[in-house]
Parts: C-alpha cells; sequence; structure tokens
C-alpha cells in the first residue's frame, strides 16, 4: 500500500507542478530581433548552440559547439621556471616582473588556447518587412519569429541530439540559408590583443575554410590548430512555402561526418525531433518549480533554469565562460571563453543541487575526474607534489593556461572544486559515488594540500605564500605571506570533509589524521569589529568583486548562522563590512554571491534587494549576465558589457537559499525571505540527504511541508510550531516533541506531509 501511496503522490506532483506551457509569463518576447550578438535569443544543448538575431538585413543564427578549441599550448608552461618553489623565491625578493613576464605576458601576447566560433547561418528577411513578435518559449525551449507579411520561423537546438532545427513558413521558392564563415585568414596577425573584449580572429592564422554547396545543402570545412578541424554541415528541403532544415557541427575529435549526421536527421524530421525535444525539456521542468509574490525575480529565476538546461549534460563538457554561445563579432570570446576556477565554473553549479538537477551537474564532475592524470602531472611540475591540484584557468583538455598566477596556479583551485564533489554526495545520498569518486578525489586534494602547506615556528599549518581572488589584481600586493581566508577556508573545508568521509565509511584511522591536519590549521582572520579579513593584519578596506574572504560563510558553511551568537556576530559584521564599502568595483556576479551570503545571514530582505539589483542592472535585455552595471544607476562604477554565465547561475542559487536550506544538517524551509512575501511556495527541491521538499507559505504563515525520503536517511527538519501533525504515508502521527529541531528515521520512498 505504502509503495501505491508514494506513486500517487508522485504522479499528483508530476501533474500540477509544471510551469503552464502555454503561459508567456517566464518567456522572452520582444517586438523585435536583437542587433548585437550578445542580445541574441540563446539555444542549446550542452553540445551545441545557437545565438538568433538579425545583423544588417539577414537573420542570423550563430552556430556554435562546446569543444570548438585552438588547444596550441600556452607558452612558458612546463619551462625551468614552472615552480611554486621559485615563485615564492620572486616573491621573498620583492622583484614579481620575472613572473608576470613568465606566466602572465603569454596569457595576453597570444591568441590561443582559446574557444574558436563556429559558423553563421544567414537568412534574408528584407522582403518580409517589420517584424511582428520575436518569443523564446522556455518551456519547450524554442523560439518564434513572425514578420507582419505572415512568414514565421521556428527554430529550436534539439535537447538530445547535435543537432539545431529551423522552419520558415510562407516563403518563396528561392529562399534559402547562406553559410558565414568566421572572419579567420592569414591577415592582421600583428592587431592589438583585448583579453577582456576579445582579440580579433585573425590572429589565430587560420588558412580560410573551404564552402562547398549544393542543391539542398551546404558543407564548410575548417582547419584549426595542429590537427584539428571542424565541419558545419546544413541541408533542407521544401514543402511547397516551407523551408525546413537543420544544421550540424562534427569536429575531428568526435569523428562523426557532419553531412552524414545531418542527413540522417532530415529523414527522421523537423516534427519527430520536436516531440523528443519537448519531451526532454517537460521532464527537466518538471524536477522542481518555485513560485514568489515578485515577478522580476520569479522571471529571471526562470530564465536561469533554462539557461542551465541549454548548457550542462550529464555526458557534456562543463560550463564555461560563455558556453555554447561564443561571441559572434569577428573576435575571440571574452577571456578567451576558457574554464576560471577561481570562481566561475563554482558558481554556475551552484542551483543545480537544490534545483534537483544532480544529473546536469556530473558533467562538470566526470571531466574533472577525466582530467585527473592531466591535473597530478601539472601538479607534480608545478608544486612538486604527488596530491591533485587543478590549473585555475584551463582549456577544454584541462591544460594550464596561465594569466594572473596568483589564482591560475593557485595552490587551492581543487580545493573549490573537490567542494562540488561533497555537494554531489550530500544532495543524492549516492554511496557508490562517494565511494567510486568523492572519497578518492578529496582524498588525492587533501594529499596535495598536506604537502603544500608547511609547519611554521609557532605550530600552525600554512602555505609559504597565499592570496585571495583577485586582490590586488597582478601585482606583488596581491601575495600574503600568512595564509588568506580563502585558501585557509578550502584547505580546512577539504581536511573536515575528507574526515566525515572516512567516517562514514568507516575508516577511522584517516578519518583522525584529517582532524588532526585540519585542528593544526589557523582561525581565520577578524578585524577589530569582529567580521572577516583577506588575511591576518589586512582588513577588507576596498570595494572588490570577489568575496573570497567570506568563503567560510557561504558557499563553504564553515562559519554558520545555525551555530549560534559566535558565528553569527562574525557574519553579521562581515555583511556589514560589504555594504559600509559599497558596490563601486562590483560586478553582476558580486550582487548574485551576496544574495546568497544575505540569505545564509536569514537576511530576506537584503538577499532580495541583491537580486533585483542583478536583474534590474547587470543583465542584458536577453537576461545575460554582462558583468557591468547596464543601468548606469550607480550600482557599480564597472559598466563595461562581457558576457558571463557564472552571475546568472548563482542568481538562482540565491533563489534557492531564500526558500530552503540544509547545510547546517537539518532542512529548514523559507528561511530568508522578505517580510512582504506573505505567499509563496516551492515544489520538489532537493535538500542534502536525498530529500525532496515542497512547501507552501500563505498570509505570511507555512500551510504544509511535504517530503519524499528517496534513500531513506534520517530527516532533521526545524518545525514551525503551527504544524503540529506528521502524515507518514498517509497515516497520521501526531508531533509531541517540543524540540525545534523535529527527527524521525525514514525508509526509502518514504512520503511525509508536516501539516496543521
Amino acid at each position: 500500500m505504502r509503495i501505491i501511496y508514494v506513486f500517487l503522490c508522485l504522479f499528483l506532483l508530476s501533474c500540477t507542478k509544471s510551469p503552464n506551457f502555454n503561459s508567456t509569463f517566464h518567456d522572452l518576447n520582444f517586438s523585435e530581433l536583437a542587433t548585437s550578438w550578445d542580445e541574441a535569443i540563446p539555444l542549446g544543448n550542452g553540445t551545441v548552440g545557437a545565438l538568433v538575431w538579425q545583423k544588417d538585413s539577414s537573420l542570423r543564427m550563430s552556430l556554435d559547439r562546446v569543444d570548438l578549441w585552438d588547444l596550441r599550448p600556452m607558452e612558458n608552461m612546463f619551462n625551468e621556471n614552472f615552480s611554486f618553489k621559485w615563485v615564492q623565491e620572486q616573491v621573498e625578493k620583492g622583484d614579481y616582473f620575472p613572473v608576470q613576464k613568465e606566466f602572465d605576458h603569454p596569457y595576453d601576447r597570444n591568441p590561443g588556447p582559446t574557444k574558436i566560433p563556429g559558423a553563421a547561418l544567414q537568412f534574408d528577411i528584407s522582403s518580409f518587412g517589420s517584424v511582428a513578435n520575436v518569443h523564446l518559449y522556455l518551456q519547450e525551449a524554442t523560439s518564434t519569429v513572425t514578420w507582419e507579411n505572415g512568414t514565421s520561423l521556428q527554430t529550436f537546438v534539439q535537447a538530445t541530439e547535435p543537432v539545431g532545427w529551423f522552419r520558415f513558413e510562407n516563403v518563396s521558392e528561392n529562399f534559402i540559408p547562406v553559410l558565414i564563415p568566421p572572419e579567420y585568414g592569414n591577415e592582421g596577425t600583428t592587431a592589438q590583443n583585448e583579453v577582456v573584449d576579445g582579440a580579433n580572429l585573425l590572429r589565430l592564422g587560420y588558412q580560410v575554410g573551404k564552402v562547398t554547396t549544393s542543391e539542398n545543402g551546404i558543407v564548410y570545412h575548417q582547419k584549426g590548430w595542429g590537427d584539428f578541424y571542424y565541419e558545419v554541415s546544413v541541408h533542407w528541403q521544401r514543402k511547397g512555402k516551407v523551408l525546413e532544415g537543420n544544421w550540424v557541427i562534427t569536429t575531428s575529435a568526435n569523428q562523426e561526418n557532419a553531412t552524414n549526421l545531418s542527413m540522417e536527421f532530415l529523414k527522421i524530421g523537423f516534427d519527430a525531433h520536436w516531440e523528443m525535444h519537448k519531451k526532454w525539456w517537460k521532464e527537466y521542468w518538471n524536477k522542481s518549480v518555485v513560485s514568489i509574490p515578485d515577478s522580476l525575480l520569479e522571471k529571471q529565476y526562470y530564465n536561469e533554469l533554462y539557461k542551465f538546461g541549454s548548457v550542462a549534460r550529464e555526458e557534456g563538457y562543463p560550463i564555461s565562460l560563455q558556453a555554447v554561445w561564443t561571441a559572434d563579432n569577428g573576435k575571440l570570446p571574452p577571456w578567451k571563453g576558457d574554464y576560471h576556477h577561481d570562481l566561475n565554473t563554482q558558481l554556475s553549479y551552484w542551483p543545480a543541487y537544490s534545483a534537483n538537477h544532480l544529473p546536469e551537474a556530473m558533467g562538470y564532475l566526470n571531466t574533472l575526474w577525466s582530467q585527473r592524470d592531466t591535473n597530478k602531472k601539472y601538479t607534480k611540475a608545478y608544486f612538486n607534489n604527488d596530491g591533485l591540484n587543478v590549473p585555475g584557468v584551463t582549456t577544454l583538455s584541462g591544460e594550464p593556461m596561465g594569466g594572473w598566477i596568483q589564482y591560475s596556479l593557485s595552490p587551492t583551485v581543487s580545493a573549490w572544486l573537490s567542494q562540488h564533489f561533497y555537494l554531489q554526495w550530500k544532495y543524492s545520498a549516492d554511496d557508490q559515488f562517494l565511494k567510486e569518486r568523492a572519497y578518492p578525489y578529496l582524498k588525492e586534494v587533501a594529499q596535495h594540500l598536506e604537502m603544500v602547506t608547511e609547519i611554521s615556528d609557532d605550530g600552525v599549518r600554512k602555505l609559504p605564500i597565499s592570496s585571495s581572488p583577485e586582490m590586488h589584481n597582478n601585482s606583488l600586493e596581491a601575495w600574503y605571506l600568512n595564509t588568506t581566508n580563502h585558501d585557509l577556508a578550502l584547505i580546512r573545508f577539504v581536511f573536515s570533509a575528507a574526515a566525515e568521509m572516512s567516517e562514514y565509511l568507516g575508516e577511522h584511522e584517516l578519518a583522525n589524521k584529517y582532524k588532526q591536519l585540519e585542528s593544526e590549521m589557523d582561525e581565520f582572520a577578524l578585524d577589530d569589529a569582529g567580521g572577516l579579513e583577506i588575511a591576518p593584519g589586512h582588513p577588507y578596506n576596498e570595494s572588490h568583486r570577489h568575496f573570497a574572504h567570506a568563503m567560510s560563510i557561504h558557499p563553504l558553511g564553515l562559519i554558520d548562522w545555525n551555530n549560534g551568537d559566535a558565528d553569527q556576530e562574525v557574519i553579521r559584521q562581515t555583511l556589514h563590512r560589504l555594504d559600509e564599502l559599497g558596490p563601486d568595483y562590483w560586478t553582476g556576479y558580486s550582487y548574485s554571491w551576496l544574495a546568497n551570503l544575505k540569505a545564509r545571514a536569514h537576511d530576506g530582505q537584503g538577499a532580495a534587494q541583491a537580486l533585483t539589483d542583478f536583474a534590474s542592472s547587470f543583465c542584458l535585455k536577453n537576461t545575460f549576465h554582462a558583468n557591468g552595471d547596464q543601468s548606469n544607476s550607480g550600482k557599480s562604477t564597472m559598466t563595461y558589457r562581457p558576457f558571463t554565465l557564472e552571475g546568472n547561475f548563482a542568481f538562482a542559487s540565491g533563489i534557492q537559499e531564500m526558500l530552503l536550506q540544509s547545510h547546517s544538517g537539518f532542512i529548514e524551509v523559507f528561511p530568508a525571505i522578505p517580510s512582504s512575501w506573505s505567499d509563496a511556495s516551492f515544489q520538489s527541491l532537493r535538500a542534502q540527504g536525498a530529500f525532496l521538499v515542497s512547501s507552501k507559505l500563505r498570509e505570511s504563515s507555512i500551510e504544509s511541508i511535504s517530503i519524499i525520503s528517496e534513500k531513506g536517511r534520517e530527516l532533521s527538519i526545524k518545525l514551525p510550531k503551527n504544524l503540529k501533525h506528521l502524515l507518514l504515508n498517509g497515516k497520521t502521527i501526531e508531533i509531541n516533541s517540543t524540540d525545534p529541531i523535529f527527527h524521525i528515521i525514514t525508509q526509502p520512498g518514504d512520503v511525509l506531509k508536516f501539516i496543521q
């Protein structure tokens, strides 16, 4: 009977929780096409992507694939000075220019390694007249464009296959696409390099690729660096006034034939692929639902989840700075479109866990796991130890790219990455994943951190030199001779998490070792007011975009509001200092991160305000995060507009932190919402312990909390005083406990509902 009850509950949930597919509330809806690539309609499936916009008198689809990369080796990596010890010696000498010349200048000077664009399709729309409507349907991940003359376009990137589709209706028989290659060539190699704005594509030195046309198709072959090449194949068929076709991109690395794939997909057909596509997205949206009484924040939230579903897949590569939406402006993407592990990739996966999208988060972890040998080679070469670290700026294959090496070659990069292995285990309660992936990864990271640290004269374990991203940028002052709070928090987290995992798996001797290592680390450095400093004797005294000094609060949770007065005072003073110094040098992701910090401090109004500032001032009209303040409203003195994704996804995490928290060892619903939010709800958000949680707030009172226990772990939940009864698989149990935290042992599949 319990099994029947569980399936009935799951069925009812699936029937009620998906947003209305006909609703346009969360959708993007415009009266004209964007005229810039970074404001285009985004479509993607984690492998390929497209941007739909207008260039001159043509509708343009900018086509991209995640593994289009120029993988030429970065100059000076693995040379005789490629050594953490050598860098330390230069820092101690007080002459940092040799380090900048060795490892930073090549990153600025050389065009590669880098992410590269694919191509573009253009359709002449000059005879169509004015655009009537441009619509991105989030739930169906499909875009439509209609013109006043009756012509229409429907386009999507298929969710489960590496193909994009287009269907034009009411077009003439001579209406066909034109393929536009990127502006590669052998000229202009002395063009000025701009890392943020992007160097000219000509600097790559490629020969212009070959475009071959046929009656119903186009094939473009482009050779890249070394033996790498890629192909774009476009094929179509005509049905009266309907033009229907697809595009495919393949690379020499995946060894598929673009033309064969395109023709094969064409035989299957637009409609069949669209049905498969819609099925995947329906299942995706059914994973969780959020309803809040702030239309701006709710719409932005769903747009962030849409983008996450467009760029993250279990078997795909991780989310890079722009993922499958590389710049289409004749330049390399901002910061070469690479993998920044000093913040960007980490923030991009924050929303995966609570939103109940664990499979999509696995693309990140699978890649990190598969690149361990590459990363260990780097660790041995640079740090001279046998543990595991990861470069802070990497290529597609995990090779170091240099740049500001305080962060791109930081000794604690893998520590932050390892937290995602830890979170995947905590939210999934998957013991097999723990044994086979999470624990082995953290052990190797802990080995590196044990070896790279040293015991000082006062008996404290510390790094010989330390940094705090991206404080003091790329100067000598960016190195600290005492361990920064950023590095300290990450090292303490790894030793603590490794101890927890060892204890859980019965490896008590190892657990004691990790506990001992953690006990040897210093306490967090506090300023005179009791807030977190950058490093001992270095208070946070200027506005800065990166809140690395507050890592221990969020995301690591080592300083926790629920621990009591002492931790609360540290959190309160740290956030007060951020507010006091102001946002002059913040970027968009700073506001998203601040919202997560405020939520951890149970400051709902502060969290909502930070998210409002992000959505209203740091996003382009297609909701892409543009880093700088686009509103000219004084939210930051930084007003530039390089597009990167981490701010978008950290925004989604901020909403989730306001609605559900479980990092303290118990579940709490609506822990950080503004007092004005009298009505709100969420369904199937995921909590640590593999619990799916749903709750409804009505007239500022929590009406009920429903929980499905996937793995049968012990449930600990902070219950509102008005919820005095528990329905356990339909059977009523009265709650008599006076403890604010209610505990109960669950069985796999148990359905619990707490009611008044």
